[in-house]
């Protein structure tokens, strides 16, 4: 301590003269009020900014920038340590379509964007599978007046731009219908009635034009409000969609936790807990979409097996039964889902089905080579034994004509 208040008294008695009469060109002298004086070879002389003089506890501790000096040696150093971060594995290869791939259209609000973005990723690789997302921010069922759905996809099948159809759709709903009657507040009887047929007239509009039909219901939500107000709209979607003949895939257990509440992070196909969503509590993350995809890509199995174009179509087994007026919304109990879970059924287009003229049985079953057919079932006549509350009505036969014996 006595060395360094030495030193600052040495400075202090350093001769002014030597800062004017000994500055030569090149060189610079401090005088002792802090003014650093340059000598220019003109004979003149230039000011810099004076120095800040260090204190005591500064010269023996170092002041701040010193401080500042080694945080950026020390910044400098861990810029240039290489960091051993694995590279993030390249996308895989984009696999041009082929002309006559089956088309996939995703319509539906900005859920169906995530939804189209993981399928695409799922079949990047497969030719003969080409994915169209048709979605559009903000829309839903509720406002037609902003963006109606009906009239789009009656246009899309009109061009015929797909053959296989998913509908994702109903975060932008929870709000007031304006109907002929009046406007009506989300859920409320009229707001549901109405909701429950624009679903149907969408599944109807595609079943009548051989356009299978995927309805993908809603995920759980993290608001809590808004949360529950998309469970009842998820309810509404399936009974009107599935009662319509669409296939309804409901996706929310896989994203959901053991509770059955919202969950960001969950198992994605290998086991891995990674982020499902994303930061606002409704959208899919990448991991999330990827895993809707594989669950949709087992539905699209049962039209699309590989070759391109679509191999089944969907048909109405139950066509001229007792059991066809049960085929529309609503309910009127759950013992109708056995009928609607067969009107649901599909066929090959590459042979008729077949109408059974005796009982099925394990014979006929083995003699046509692929099992049991659910066509065979709805063919018998209502009280045999093989109907199972589907049968066909009988047609009243003509009464029998009196057997005369030939006259030889």
């Amino acid at each position: 301590m006595a060395l360094a208040a030495a030193a600052m008294v040495l400075a202090d008695l350093m001769p002014i003269y030597a800062a004017a009469a000994e500055a030569r060109p090149g060189m610079s002298v401090e005088r002792s009020d802090g003014v650093i004086l340059l000598a220019q070879a003109d004979g003149q002389t230039q000011q810099q900014k004076p120095k800040k003089r260090k204190t005591l506890l500064e010269l023996l501790f170092g002041g701040e920038e010193d401080k500042q000096g080694e945080a950026d040696q020390a910044e400098k150093k861990q810029a240039a340590k290489p960091k051993n971060v694995a590279a993030a594995p390249p996308p895989p290869p984009k696999v041009p379509k082929a002309e006559n791939a089956t088309r996939v259209a995703v319509f539906g609000d900005s859920l169906a964007e995530d939804v189209g973005r993981g399928l695409d990723r799922f079949y990047s690789e497969d030719p003969n599978l080409k994915v169209v997302t048709q979605s559009q921010g903000n829309s839903g069922l509720v406002r037609p007046d902003y963006f109606d759905w009906q009239k789009k996809i009656a246009d899309e099948i009109a061009a015929n731009s797909f053959d296989i159809a998913v509908v994702v759709i109903g975060i932008n709903d929870r709000q007031s219908m304006n109907l002929a009657a009046g406007s009506f507040k989300s859920l409320t009887p009229e707001w549901s009635t109405e909701y429950s047929a624009r679903v149907a007239r969408i599944v109807q509009a595609l079943r009548a034009a051989n356009k299978p039909t995927i309805w993908v219901g809603l995920p759980p939500m993290q608001a809590p409000k808004f949360g529950q107000a998309m469970i009842q709209v998820n309810e509404i979607q399936r009974l009107a969609a599935f009662g319509g003949g669409a296939e309804f895939l409901d996706i929310y257990d896989k994203f959901a936790d053991e509770e059955g509440k919202y969950a960001t992070r969950g198992p994605d196909l290998n086991g891995n807990v990674i982020r499902m969503r994303k930061d606002d509590g409704i959208h899919f993350s990448t991991g999330g979409g990827d895993k809707l995809a594989f669950y949709l890509s087992q539905s699209l199995r049962t039209y699309y097996r590989g070759g391109g174009a679509v191999g089944l179509a969907v048909i109405d087994p139950l066509d001229g039964t007792e059991a066809q007026a049960m085929l529309r919304p609503p309910y009127q109990g759950l013992g109708q889902m056995k009928l609607l879970e067969v009107a649901g059924a599909v066929i090959s287009l590459t042979h008729a089905p077949r109408r059974a003229a005796e009982l099925v049985t394990q014979a006929t079953a083995d003699a046509t080579g692929g099992g049991f057919d659910m066509a065979l079932m709805v063919g018998a006549p209502v009280g045999r034994a093989d109907a199972f509350w589907v049968g066909k009505v009988p047609v009243a036969e003509e009464a029998e004509k009196p057997v005369t014996a030939a006259v030889q």
